[in-house]
């Protein structure tokens, strides 16, 4: 893997039986990028409300419920339901989506309420259906990819393709230094944001290694290392067809706490334990003898408190690998109200 100072990536080619085979692989390794956001993913919750089966055949409601697809007399006059197949592929030339996608079919026209009314859903990856001539709206989901359109079902037999544009992300983290970083300890957030509008997420708490359907574009990724101030943040793009193996870099530090009577001796118990950054503002708060955290780069102040007995000291964290922080008892006593 290329280490670049914000992003490396790769991108392997179309081929297999599913969507994560299907795809080319990109690997990335990211500090921040500047790159135009992408528009908000569309539709928004389309259908999310209305319910209907899972899985399965397509299930389809009794004409009567389809007035906002036709009206009464274009159903009287529609005849009888013609036969429907939706297919989907990943981009224009890439092969039909095999497995994974959910499937749902709409009337045309909102109700009163603004609501389209769902007539159908399936989670097969052909699905087949039967509906009265008419127009409708057909959505289709990949994971965090979807497209919607417009289906006019005519006479005869009809056929609808969609495509997704659709690629993947999957995500990383280490150290500045190539220090490699717990996978348990690592999140990610992924957001997608207009031009002029806040991020908006699209799915929070990634793991490290998931990987994430999403609609071709850029990105904005969070990398959170622990639960205190190590975060890195990017823009990242995804191109459709492709898994994009992005690793972003934190410049953090893992950091051991232990107060001790002597350099190099014990850990003294029982303690209770405040970090504080450069500006005064409380980053981690613990009870015990021998805390670990993760920070961010930069200047900060261990407060520790055994009894009525206050100790402290200032330290830098430099990212890379772990660093011990000592608190002395006999170098920096004072009492509770005052600092030593």
């Amino acid at each position: 893997m290329q280490n670049l100072t914000s992003l490396s990536m790769k991108k392997p080619a179309l081929k297999g039986l599913a969507l994560i085979a299907l795809l080319c692989t990109t690997t990335a390794s990211v500090f921040a990028q500047d790159i135009p956001p992408m528009p908000r993913p569309r539709p928004e919750n389309l259908g999310a409300a209305n319910g209907g089966a899972a899985g399965g055949q397509f299930e389809v409601a009794a004409l009567p419920q389809q007035q906002t697809a036709l009206d009464a007399v274009q159903m009287a006059a529609a005849g009888a339901d013609q036969p429907v197949v939706l297919t989907a592929r990943i981009s224009r030339d890439g092969p039909v989506i095999p497995n994974g996608i959910e499937w749902r079919v709409f009337g045309a026209s909102a109700d009163n309420a603004g609501q389209l009314k769902l007539i159908a859903k399936s989670e097969d990856p052909t699905a087949t259906i039967q509906l009265p001539p008419g127009q409708y709206m057909v959505h289709a989901a990949y994971g965090h990819a979807q497209i919607s359109d417009t289906l006019l079902v005519t006479p005869g037999e009809n056929d609808k393709t969609l495509i997704l544009e659709a690629g993947a992300l999957s995500l990383n983290s280490a150290v500045t230094g190539d220090f490699p970083i717990n996978p348990g300890a690592l999140r990610y957030d992924i957001y997608a944001s207009g031009l002029d509008e806040e991020p908006v997420p699209i799915v929070r708490n990634v793991k490290p290694g998931e990987v994430i359907h999403l609609n071709a574009g850029v990105y904005r990724v969070e990398s959170r290392w622990g639960t205190n101030n190590a975060t890195v943040k990017a823009d990242i793009r995804v191109e459709p067809g492709e898994i994009t193996e992005a690793t972003l870099y934190h410049r953090a530090a893992r950091v051991n706490l232990k107060l001790v009577s002597v350099a190099g001796g014990e850990a003294i118990a029982d303690v209770d334990w405040t970090v504080q950054d450069g500006q005064g503002n409380t980053i981690y708060s613990f009870f015990g003898a021998f805390p670990t955290l993760v920070l961010a780069e930069g200047d900060y102040e261990v407060i520790a408190k055994l009894g009525g007995k206050v100790y402290n000291r200032d330290f830098e964290v430099k990212p890379g690998a772990p660093q011990d922080v000592e608190v002395l008892t006999a170098v920096y006593e004072s009492n509770a109200s005052g600092n030593g």
